[in-house]
């Protein structure tokens, strides 16, 4: 088990050097070498968990790929509400998550396959409007594929702009506006009345995935 943890902390601090590399330097300026001397591991260790440059990257990209079993809500439009929160936490606090989005828009990294993030979270997305439709939350013609692919495109330029702008110290707010802006257009009126909206939406229901999973407690999370 001591082996074990070893190895699982050993994978995250390369994960987590790689992050720091990728969002200085760019994946096709980053080396190897860099990441190893950013780690302070060996070759060996290295290997040991990723094949290449290539895997270390797509490790760092799933570490922003979407939560799978956040705290339960009635409502589905509520669970999508939250899904896009959390990530604008976990963006303004997990170095890790961030150079898994800003990997994801580097147009450098052409031989990753950026896709499989975006795809993931349009996918999620579906799956929980799909379940709001079945619960009546939806407008009759909204058609839940086009607006996944929208609410995830839209949050990738939201981000973006909340990154250049203050470093995303304001991201919870402008994902609520985003929200605010949107849900009018797919929800019901009595659904949408319903909603917490807030800006700090976001660690509230990142807390409680916390103390419900807590290996799923990110070091960069814990501060």
């Amino acid at each position: 088990m001591a082996q074990q943890d070893r190895a699982i902390r050993t994978r995250r601090s390369i994960l987590e050097a790689a992050a720091r590399v990728f969002g200085e330097r760019g994946y096709a300026s980053a080396t190897v070498e860099e990441i190893l001397n950013r780690a302070g591991v060996t070759r060996g260790a290295l290997y040991f968990h990723f094949s290449s440059k290539e895997e270390v990257a797509l490790g760092v990209l799933e570490a922003q790929m979407p939560i799978d079993r956040l705290p339960e809500q009635s409502s589905k439009l509520q669970k999508l509400v939250d899904h896009g929160m959390v990530m604008a936490y976990r963006l303004r606090h997990d170095p890790l998550v961030q150079a898994g989005v800003s990997l994801a828009l580097d147009q450098g990294a052409r031989e990753l396959d950026r896709d499989a993030a975006f795809r993931a979270w349009s996918d999620q997305l579906e799956q929980i409007l799909a379940e709001a439709r079945g619960q009546g939350e939806l407008l009759p013609h909204i058609e839940v594929a086009d607006t996944a692919e929208f609410l995830t495109g839209a949050f990738a330029g939201v981000q973006a702009m909340s990154q250049v702008h203050c470093n995303r110290a304001d991201l919870g707010h402008r994902v609520s506006v985003l929200l605010r802006h949107v849900l009018p257009s797919i929800s019901t009126p009595a659904m949408l009345a319903a909603l917490d909206l807030s800006p700090e939406r976001g660690e509230r229901v990142f807390q409680e995935y916390r103390e419900g999973s807590p290996e799923a407690v990110t070091p960069a999370a814990r501060g």
